[in-house]
């Protein structure tokens, strides 16, 4: 039945590679579990009793209550399109309660290490540099994610518009707005690629290849390299710093929600944090009785 569940996330709720591939992990370790504890080598046929004795396993190990949220959250979903598949009577998630975790906040780069970043002199002029200044101006500029960026492909700018059309996780679909100055960097990223490449991909290598992840990754390490000392360089980084700096700014919560793709306000609810710790800190430097 995990092969059947796999090709449910895969072909019908088309989610992403990367959520295929953490569900498959999560599913393939608790059989492995369930045939060395109990020889029982059907999931299916798993009482309570045994999700909640691998769970406690899993703690006793150490591992980290978020991971094992997320465990959890992989049981509950698999169990769940058992029964709608009428595989099994009643759903043994049922006793399974999250585990408490301590909530991290969301790393950010300062606005002013962002000026920084895109002083004039930082890129240079030729492909390579605006291609790499179009990356980075798209990740802070629009918050979108990793996967989000590889996939854009040049019918996806409406630049007259200053919009750009972006596909998030299960392929839902979003228009995100861009500023000025970002659609100007497209239309100059735009006449420097090379209208001969057959592929339809925005961001390219270049040897005119379709960009990759990796690829993403070492560009955005490199030049967040020059301006943080946070441990996190990434992508998702300039994600946080663009919703963060929105908030910080006056941005509507359901705003942000609504730009940044997400399925519900909690997930953007974290952003508030970053900012009510800012507001702690002006207070306490600028308060005599602070």
């Amino acid at each position: 039945m995990i092969t059947s569940f796999i090709d449910f996330l895969k072909f019908e709720k088309r989610a992403s590679v990367h959520t295929v591939k953490s569900y498959q992990t999560d599913l393939d370790q608790f059989q492995k579990y369930l045939l060395f504890q109990y020889e029982l080598d059907k999931p299916e046929e798993a009482k309570a009793p045994m999700l909640r004795s691998w769970i406690v396993s899993l703690m006793e190990e150490g591992m980290n209550p978020s991971s094992i949220n997320r465990k959890i959250a992989s049981l509950r979903t698999f169990y769940g399109f058992l029964k709608r598949k009428k595989a099994v009577s009643q759903d043994p998630t049922k006793i399974l309660s999250a585990l408490k975790t301590r909530k991290k906040l969301p790393a950010f780069v300062e606005e002013k290490s962002m000026e920084t970043l895109f002083m004039p002199d930082t890129f240079t002029d030729d492909f390579e540099g605006v291609r790499d200044r179009t990356i980075m101006e798209l990740l802070y500029g629009s918050g979108i994610r990793l996967s989000e960026l590889v996939s854009l492909e040049i019918k996806d700018l409406n630049l007259p518009a200053r919009t750009i059309r972006v596909f998030g996780k299960r392929s839902k679909e979003r228009v995100v707005p861009i500023s000025t100055s970002l659609a100007n960097l497209l239309f100059q990223y735009l006449t420097l690629r090379a209208p001969e490449e057959d592929t339809e991909c925005l961001i390219l290598t270049n040897s005119g290849k379709a960009v990759y992840p990796v690829f993403i990754q070492r560009t955005v390490e490199k030049y967040l390299s020059a301006v943080t000392t946070l441990s996190q360089k990434s992508p998702h980084v300039l994600r946080h710093t663009y919703a963060t700096h929105l908030l910080n700014r006056g941005a509507d919560l359901n705003a942000i929600k609504e730009l940044l793709g997400h399925a519900n306000l909690a997930a953007t609810q974290i952003y508030t944090h970053n900012s009510i710790e800012k507001l702690k800190k002006t207070h306490q430097q600028a308060h005599p009785k602070a």
